[in-house]
């Protein structure tokens, strides 16, 4: 890797200056920048964190009105990453995409465009502020039978329809690392007089190599929300959020953000933001090289292991592996077409999966655990594994050294007599995404209402998952990870969700936002 260059990290290097001043401090925090611990030896770790862990006094700025180290580095982030205006967020991209949406959506009944397959908080964002949502269809990627994101004709006849919209809010790119650029759909919005704002919180690094997709900001989205923390050095929590545009109301956003965040705002955190933007600018595109040779080490190590394999989009299988079945130039046209669902990935994220059928995803997860290797999510089929610029060749060898135990286990199990795939096992993998109660013709919903005013006991009643379908769900119901609603209340259980909630709840998932853990019972509205 080449030298890095002469860059700053304000807050950073604020924080060194006031931890060698030793100063007496007679302000918060209470653990006296981590002295009260000095004899503890259980408290060494977070002691060393504790030393820079100050607060809004002279020399350090305010994040909620800032005029020093933290605007040098907030100005800083702005234009490492393309945007116009840059703000830090210490409660992670969550924080972000509920200030754009309280941002824009102003009254209650303000109408959201907004893609199915979102984040949470993304919902969260709906019921603070009240708004009205129209639900964008995703793509399905038909090979995967993953959900990718809304296609720009889809969200131009929303906008026909609903031209009282005050904006589009899309995920891109998916927890898989799937995405397309971005820059048609931003030309519609603008069209249509309305911004786009991006849930961009697994791409902070796009942009930032020739290897890795556009960024949301080069595309012409207006307000974007990244989690630094994600694919880029920052601390747990660590996230960013940049405008750039005439459409967003940057009065209102910061009032909004100072709203749902902390008024006493995490240094530690913040500096780790500083130092991100840092690493990037001091290093460039060579940021990226050690990770991205992991990652490529991966792959050539993989073709030694036919049995597992990652899932890539229809051109790179035609363009790298030559595909058998049929040729490449009928292969691009399919893609062109949109057949595949998606045109960008992440080269950091691979989609691993068994091609054999034997291991399902969870189930591939949990072996991937016993060998020491701790992937970032799984679901029916498929394990997310995530690399990053901090990744290592040595990485990319443990994880294959671990495939090539599980390989080998599996072989001598059956060898053994105990049981293999069975076609019927491998129907179970199987995932089916577009399981959302919309008019698939359309491919966006009518108006869905949000706001706080809770759902009183007596409108609802508890019935076997197993016997929901066809009931209209009282509770938000999301598998965590990737954390993406697969019902919200007020939406109608189809057979095909049912089945999706009992297969999950087979295989070991785990579930926020439901009032049985164990996904047995679902709340349901009573029957009137």
């Amino acid at each position: 890797m080449m030298g890095k260059k002469a860059v700053h990290a304000p807050l950073m290097e604020a924080l060194i200056r006031y931890r060698t001043q030793g100063n007496a401090s007679f302000h918060v925090p209470g653990h006296k920048n981590g002295q009260v611990y000095e004899h503890e030896n259980i408290a060494s770790l977070l002691q060393e964190v504790m030393s820079i862990d100050a607060t809004e006094i002279t020399g350090l700025d305010d994040l909620h009105h800032p005029e020093d180290v933290i605007r040098d580095g907030q100005e800083l982030a702005a234009k490492c990453f393309g945007a116009e205006e840059s703000f830090w967020l210490i409660g992670g991209s969550t924080v972000g995409n509920l200030a754009m949406i309280l941002t824009v959506c102003t009254e209650p009944g303000d109408l959201l465009l907004v893609q199915r397959n979102v984040h949470k908080s993304v919902l969260n964002g709906l019921i603070l502020s009240g708004a009205n949502a129209v639900f964008l269809d995703p793509e399905i990627d038909t090979l995967s039978g993953l959900a990718v994101a809304p296609t720009t004709d889809t969200i131009k006849a929303a906008l026909k329809v609903y031209p009282s919209a005050k904006g589009v809010l899309l995920t891109l790119p998916n927890y898989y690392g799937m995405g397309h650029d971005l820059t048609a759909t931003a030309k519609a919005c603008h069209a249509a007089h309305v911004p786009l704002l991006i849930d961009e919180a697994h791409g902070a690094h796009y942009g930032l190599h020739p290897r890795l997709p556009a960024s949301a900001l080069s595309c012409g989205a207006d307000v974007v929300v990244q989690s630094t923390h994600k694919m880029l050095p920052a601390m747990t929590m660590g996230a960013m959020l940049h405008v750039q545009g005439e459409r967003i109301h940057r009065e209102l956003l910061r009032q909004r953000l100072a709203m749902v965040q902390s008024s006493s705002p995490s240094y530690p955190l913040m500096a780790s933001l500083d130092l991100a933007r840092w690493y990037i600018e001091a290093h460039g595109a060579d940021a990226f090289t050690v990770g991205l040779a992991a990652v490529d080490a991966f792959r050539k190590g993989l073709e030694q292991l036919p049995r597992f394999r990652l899932l890539e989009p229809i051109q790179q299988q035609a363009l790298e592996r030559k595909d058998a079945h049929r040729g490449i130039s009928e292969v691009l046209e399919r893609a062109d077409e949109g057949i595949n669902g998606y045109s960008t990935q992440d080269p950091f994220k691979l989609v691993l999966y068994d091609t054999w059928g034997v291991l399902d995803g969870f189930g591939l997860k949990h072996e991937l655990e016993t060998y020491g290797c701790v992937p970032e999510m799984s679901d029916e089929k498929y394990v997310v594994l995530l690399f990053t610029l901090g990744s290592t060749a040595k990485d990319a060898s443990h994880l294959l050294q671990a495939l090539v135990h599980i390989d080998n286990d599996i072989r001598f199990k059956e060898t053994a007599g105990e049981p293999g795939s069975t076609e019927k096992e491998q129907q179970r993998f199987e995932l089916d995404f577009s399981t959302w109660n919309n008019d698939r013709m359309k491919g966006y919903s009518s108006p869905v209402p949000f706001g706080l005013r809770p759902i009183s006991p007596d409108q609802m009643e508890t019935v076997p998952v197993d016997e929901s379908a066809g009931r209209v769900a009282a509770e938000m119901i999301i598998p965590y990870p990737p954390g993406i609603p697969l019902l919200y209340a007020g939406e109608t259980i189809t057979e095909a969700i049912a089945l999706r909630m009992s297969r999950l709840r087979e295989l070991g998932a785990k579930w926020h936002g439901v009032a049985d853990e164990s996904m047995l019972t679902i709340r349901v509205f009573r029957l009137q």
